[in-house]
């Protein structure tokens, strides 16, 4: 893909995401449900992936997941700092790093927007087992199996960026400019990403294991399965 159509992409994404919080944050009722939403969702990934968070070799990339893709943190600042600056990425990034931004916000938006559709069902009070029957009721399977195919290209774009020559020296040096222009939550994010896949042996196979895990809650939910995040040997 060509970075024009990348950026295109990634300005379209941004004003979906910018949307979404927006909204939350002018009904209060929402905001909060959002956020249970989301810190039940944190918590539940951490159980679920327990194992990749104690190895020592996957601890900082398990994080990078939690914390980034699924935690309950406010980016607004960091998806400011990205519509802030697409010119100049589109300019100065490598075609792979500039697809791994835009990955991560497209798969941001429709997470934002499944969240969203739950988090109205839900309310800020619910049980585990409403989770699951609200989880199957609001969400479109084909959505969901969506949004795990954008995480497994996401994990898949990161094991390709930390081949990237001299990305690592880059970052570095970037890093001082970055913070004084107002863009540190931006560089800290693409920083953190970069320096947790490169220090795993087999990132691929990180990625392979929480997709396919993850894609197993999501058939067990569909399926109606008693106890859905029970994953056997995990």
């Amino acid at each position: 893909m060509r970075k024009e159509d990348l950026v295109k992409t990634l300005e379209q994404q941004l004003g979906a995401v910018k949307a979404e919080r927006l909204a939350a944050r002018r009904d209060p009722g929402l905001l909060a449900a959002r956020t249970a939403l989301k810190q039940f969702q944190s918590a539940r990934l951490a159980r679920s992936h327990a194992d990749l968070l104690a190895a020592p070799d996957s601890h900082h990339a398990a994080l990078f997941f939690l914390d980034e893709l699924y935690g309950s943190a406010d980016l607004s600042q960091r998806d400011a700092d990205l519509a802030r600056i697409v010119p100049t990425m589109q300019r100065l990034l490598p075609l792979h790093a500039l697809q791994t931004i835009t990955q991560a916000i497209v798969l941001d938006a429709l997470s934002e927007r499944l969240d969203t559709a739950l988090a109205r069902a839900l309310g800020a009070a619910f049980s585990e087992q409403q989770y699951i029957d609200g989880y199957r009721a609001v969400s479109a399977h084909a959505d969901r199996d969506s949004q795990l195919t954008l995480v497994k290209a996401l994990g898949d774009s990161l094991c390709e960026l930390v081949r990237v020559p001299f990305l690592a020296t880059t970052l570095g040096v970037m890093r001082g400019p970055a913070r004084l222009a107002g863009l540190g939550d931006l560089h800290r994010f693409l920083e953190r990403g970069f320096s947790t896949f490169k220090q795993m042996k087999r990132p691929r196979d990180f990625v392979a294991t929480i997709v396919g895990r993850e894609r197993s809650v999501l058939e067990n939910i569909f399926c109606g399965r008693a106890q859905p995040f029970e994953l056997g040997g995990g």
